[in-house]
């Protein structure tokens, strides 16, 4: 099979480069998995490598999923294409036997009950928030290799907020590491550790998983974890067969411990590393690209191998939507009734997605939906495989396949006839709870026709062992609705029609990323994924109030300055914004750095701050903090009290003309805050 003519030059570079290194610093919808799976087709139809002999790895069931479709289209029956964990699963349970013995430990769906007793246990609350914060901790130090003596330094390094105090977080990662021991199971962050252990501390396990697996490709690899690397670095041993595929324009994981480092030195750990950069986007038009590069082009600090300039390769669409309104139940009726208009005109209903920075944020979207009468599906909500139409419909479908011949006809027709055992009509019910639960069904007979469409033997045995496959690692199909996911979830997803909502200062960027320039820029980042997620319709809006007839207090996000044209109905509000610079108080120069901003002034300008008023407003903030259960940077910002601490504001009016500041926290906090001031101007 000749795959080279289907390829731009560079994505044939990629294809063709010779077994060793290789690194392929590919943009947003540059098709990076049509070259990943294309240069695995080219190394096994070469006879570079056998099939059964690479090993494909990526960050989510569905990219892994798509991966083994797009391999099985190419002819190429035998790649592993799987998740870290998934992989990890999978030669830990081969080797468990000879390395530890005795039956498998349990796999631990959640963590959050033993968190919980290790909470209980160490005297931390134990409410749902707080334990999931607390299983977020253990996590990210999992994932980045610290072990619980080492959390409280190596907290203090990194400047991460935490929920409780580093020494007693690390004391409930102590207690929770002992519970599951007792317990014998392992966590999915287990999987890696235990995995990486086996072939540090195992030579004939590491000879025989080297022996079998000889060509290794890593997608999204800007986004791994110190562990993960390590896990890779256990796989590969002393060979570098190895092909990266990244963006660390698209860092967006850092909480979780994901760095780009990984990418970006990749030719400093291989020298002789052969590096393609993928420019041409052949996803969206000319006028979302053209947006993507102003938006991702006004980083602070980018390094070399994040200056990726997108040029778009489709037809002209149309220019991205900009809007303003006054609060979020007109923002979310306004995107309802677009997205009614896009429909009539032909943009079918699951090609189109609104995508928000907090999940709470869904709510207003799923109610406007409902009162359009537009269906939608919430990505992260209840599982496909776990929906009671699905279980019901495999069950069948697994007993035709056990039988000993296979069903005559077609395997859509088969598939269908089967389902219509559990209720699959020829026509769809009008709406409501049977509607939901015949697009699942038929979107099982659509993954049907994909799959009779792909394999070279599409039998119904083979197809139900494509489902359960799909079912262990939840890859669902795709089900009719518009999708409502946050921008974290649309990693690596697309649409015709994206909608960017509620892009507010304090939402995007997220308000305790204010006093962090690299929090920031990964916020920044965070709405580039967000605009490259679309194909041909983008629009962008945020809202001035939470409720109707709510003080129109909110700013727009800091990063749509320069975004909006000047002949826009909005431009009123980019006017207003290039008018309303602020300049330090000191000197007057333009600010431009978000901790400059927030105080009023150049960090090289003399601050008039009054360390007594700083260290009293400091203590009422961990006073308040423990009170309402929360971290104390949700309260206020140290640059928020720094800001305070010199302007020393007298009255509401004052106070809420400093950034980070509005309707919201002056109710909650304004008092305290202002009686503080007075009481310290009154004692001085």
């Amino acid at each position: 099979m000749d795959l080279a003519h289907d390829l731009d030059p560079e994505q044939r570079a990629a294809v063709t480069a010779p077994r060793g290194p290789v690194c392929v610093l590919a943009g947003a919808g540059t098709g990076k998995t049509r070259t990943i799976t294309y240069r695995i087709a080219h190394l096994v139809n070469s006879g570079h490598v056998s099939a059964s002999a690479v090993l494909a790895v990526t960050f989510t069931a569905r990219a892994a999923g798509e991966m083994r479709a797009r391999l099985r289209k190419l002819g190429v029956e035998g790649a592993q294409a799987l998740t870290f964990h998934a992989a990890a699963l999978r030669q830990l349970r081969y080797f468990w036997p000879r390395v530890v013995g005795g039956p498998p430990w349990q796999l631990l769906e959640s963590k959050l009950r033993l968190v919980g007793r290790a909470a209980h246990q160490v005297g931390v609350d134990t409410d749902a928030e707080m334990l999931r914060d607390l299983a977020g901790e253990l996590e990210w130090a999992k994932a980045s290799l610290i072990v619980p003596d080492e959390y409280p330094a190596a907290v203090t390094r990194s400047g991460r907020a935490t929920p409780e105090p580093p020494e007693r977080v690390a004391e409930v990662y102590r207690v929770y590491e002992k519970l599951k021991v007792e317990e014998r199971a392992l966590d999915f962050d287990d999987l890696l550790l235990q995995t990486t252990a086996a072939l540090e501390e195992n030579v004939d396990v590491a000879e025989e998983f080297r022996d079998r697996y000889r060509c290794f490709v890593v997608d999204e690899y800007q986004d791994v974890t110190p562990l993960q690397q390590r896990l890779l670095d256990a796989w590969l041993g002393d060979r570098d067969d190895l092909t990266v595929v990244g963006d660390a324009n698209q860092t967006i994981y850092s909480f979780g411990g994901a760095s780009p480092r990984h990418l970006l030195n990749f030719t400093r750990r291989y020298p002789h590393a052969q590096v393609i950069r993928l420019v041409r986007d052949y996803r969206s038009t000319p006028q979302v690209v053209a947006l993507a590069n102003k938006v991702i082009g006004a980083a602070r600090h980018r390094p070399p191998g994040s200056r990726l300039r997108l040029v778009g390769q489709r037809p002209d669409g149309p220019q991205p939507r900009f809007a303003e309104y006054d609060d979020e139940h007109a923002e979310a009726a306004a995107v309802a009734a677009r997205i009614r208009e896009l429909i009539e005109t032909g943009v079918p209903v699951n090609e189109i997605a609104v995508l928000f920075r907090v999940n709470a944020q869904s709510e207003a979207y799923e109610q406007a939906l409902s009162e359009a009468g537009i269906p939608y599906l919430v990505r992260g909500g209840e599982r496909f495989f776990a929906r009671t139409e699905v279980r019901e419909a495999m069950a069948v479908l697994r007993t035709a396949a056990a039988a000993e011949e296979e069903p005559a006809g077609t395997l859509p027709d088969v598939v269908r006839g089967l389902l219509a055992k559990v209720g699959l009509t020829s026509e769809p019910p009008a709406g409501g709870a049977s509607k939901q639960r015949w697009d699942s069904l038929m979107a099982l007979v659509e993954l049907a026709e994909e799959f009779a469409a792909d394999a070279a033997e599409p039998t119904l045995r083979r197809y139900v062992g494509e489902l359960e496959q799909r079912a262990a690692a939840q890859h669902a199909p795709t089900v009719h609705g518009v999708t409502l996911a946050s921008l974290h979830a649309a990693k690596g997803l697309e649409w015709d029609a994206v909608f960017l909502v509620g892009l507010c200062e304090g939402t995007l960027p997220i308000q305790h990323a204010d006093d962090d320039q690299a929090a920031i820029e990964e916020e920044r980042r965070l709405l580039y994924v967000g605009v490259t997620r679309a194909r041909e319709h983008l629009s962008l809006s945020w809202s001035l109030s939470r409720k109707p007839g709510g003080r129109r207090s909110r700013r727009r996000s800091r990063f749509l300055y320069g975004l909006v044209p000047e002949d826009h109905p909005a431009a009123r509000v980019a006017q207003r914004g290039r008018g309303e610079r602020p300049r330090c108080r000191v000197c007057a120069k333009v600010l431009t750095d978000v901790a400059d901003v927030k105080v009023g002034r150049c960090s090289s300008c003399p601050s008039n701050v009054d360390p007594e008023l700083l260290a009293a407003l400091k203590e009422w903030r961990s006073d308040k903090a423990r009170e309402l259960k929360v971290p104390a940077y949700v309260v206020f910002t140290d640059a928020t009290l720094m800001a305070i601490a010199e302007k020393q504001p007298t009255d509401g009016s004052e106070l809420v003309s400093i950034s980070g500041i509005g309707a919201t926290k002056l109710e909650r906090y304004g008092a305290d805050v202002l009686a503080a001031v007075r009481k310290h101007t009154a004692d001085a």
